[in-house]
Order: C-alpha cells, then structure tokens, then sequence
C-alpha cells in the first residue's frame, strides 16, 4: 500500500505523530477528461460489418418454392395471395433473400456449397438474426447465432482473402460487407491506461507548443543577430588587416551574410503583402 508517512513534532514532550496520508488515487490538475468508449455489441451491424440491411420484400411476389408453379397464373386472386409472401411466415421472406444473395454469388446453376455460396448465405442469415433482434433485444439464442456466424464468415473471408484476393474483393462489393478481422494485439481499454496515454499527449501538446513559441521568437530575432554578425565579421576582419595577421573572414563570408539578410527582408515584405 502506498503510504506517506510524515512525522509532525509538536514540541519535545510530546510524542511523535504519524499521519498517515494516501499518495494514489488523487485528482489531478490537469484538464484531461476520459470517457468510458461505448461497447459495440456482436449483434450490431457495425461490429458484425454489413454495411446495408434485410430490405423490404414485396407482399405480392409468390413464395420460393411455388414462384415457378404455372397454375397459380392462371388462378384468382385470392388463391395468389394466399401462395404470397403477404401470409407466410417470416422465414419464407429470409428464404427467398437467401436464395438471390447465392444466385448473385455462385459459380454455376447448381453451385450450392462453394466458398461464395456459404458466405452469401451466412450473410442474408445475419442480417435476417439482426433485422429480427431489434424486435426482441432479450433473445440470448438470436444473438449467439449471429456472433457465431459472424466468425465463420469472417473466418472464411480470411482464407478467400489470403488465397484469392480479386474474388474476395469482388464479393465484399457484390455482398456490401466490411472485412474486419480479429485484432492481432487485443488489449482491454481500461481508465488507467487511456489516462497515461491522454497525459502523454498533453505533455507533448505543451512541449510543441512551446517549440513553436521559441521558434517564432529566434525567427523574429533573426534579423538583429544577422546585422550584429555582419558587424562582429567587419570588425574581425579590419583587425586583423591592422595587426597584419592572417585573415581568417573573407569578404565573400560577409557579402553572404548580407545576401541572407536581404532574402529574409524580402520574404517577410512578401509575406506582410499576401496578408494584406
């Protein structure tokens, strides 16, 4: 436990006081405000990568097993109404998605248990589950079945990826979905942690600031130090030619510093007429 302890001296009769103070657990000064981030649940389209919903069928159109049925053209409409999507149950409507999902995606006629084919039909599955778990959030079953086929999407993704990756391209366009694999490193966010992270860069947000502060005050200050150079190189150089010693500083080291000079002046005028 990390405990300070100070002893305080009354005076000499009396005995030592230990007060006992806590040094963690304090608030800091430091204006840093951390907030908690909000946990995507599995179920979420956002977590599970579908970019689009279960779209809204048609109540007219016929069921999927009876939509090649030839007698139903030429039956009344109550009869047709009756082998609709407008009394079938829920199921019969996911049917029928599922089934324009594969046809979209499979390799041939009769394509029903290729890589495309499966990720197609997991994909109409979990959004029917996630259309469906909006109207029961409570449904634990519903949920686990979405995150279960979840993974196995995206464990299949991961192999079609690796081995094909136009095919896996081209179906992440056709099917709208997101590939989000599982993070290498997973590290739980805890308040400890973001709190050293956000302090961190605080203190780098300080220390630049104060950079950019020292910068512009030597840039203003420049154009004193470059006249007192030009002085200071003068100076050396006619006494040296006095004292008849070698010269160091040659007059071309002065015509630069000067040169520089008058680039700096420029720049700033053209800088001041910009603003203007």
């Amino acid at each position: 436990m990390n405990i300070i302890r100070r002893a305080v001296f009354s005076n000499p009769l009396t005995s030592t006081l230990l007060i006992c103070t806590r040094s963690y657990a304090f608030k800091s000064n430091l204006k840093i405000k951390w907030v908690r981030p909000t946990k995507i649940p599995c179920y979420d389209p956002a977590k599970s990568g579908d970019l689009v919903p279960m779209p809204e069928f048609d109540k007219t159109q016929f069921q999927l097993e009876f939509q090649k049925c030839k007698e139903l053209a030429s039956a009344n409409d109550l009869v047709k109404r009756l082998f609709s999507l407008e009394y079938a149950p829920r199921h019969r409507t996911t049917q029928l998605y599922l089934r324009q999902l594969i046809d979209g995606t499979k390799r041939h006629n009769q394509d029903e248990g290729s890589i495309e084919a499966k990720i197609a039909r997991w994909t109409g599955a979990i959004r029917a589950m996630q259309d469906l778990v909006k109207r029961f959030p409570h449904d634990v079953r519903l949920r686990v079945r979405i995150k279960e086929l979840s993974d196995k999407r995206k464990k299949q993704l991961k192999y079609l990826r690796r081995w094909d990756y136009k095919k896996f391209e081209w179906l992440i366009d056709t099917l709208n979905i997101v590939y989000k694999p599982h993070p290498i490193d997973f590290r739980t966010v805890t308040r400890k942690e973001s709190l050293r992270k956000l302090t961190n860069q605080h203190c780098d947000d300080i220390k630049n600031d104060r950079l950019k502060t020292y910068r512009l005050q030597l840039e203003a200050e420049q154009p004193d130090f470059l006249q007192e150079k030009i002085k200071a190189l003068e100076f050396i150089r006619k006494e040296q030619e006095e004292c008849n010693v070698c010269v160091t500083v040659t007059q071309t080291e002065i015509d630069d510093v000067r040169q520089q000079l008058r680039n700096l002046l420029q720049k700033r005028r053209d800088l001041n007429t910009k603003e203007e």
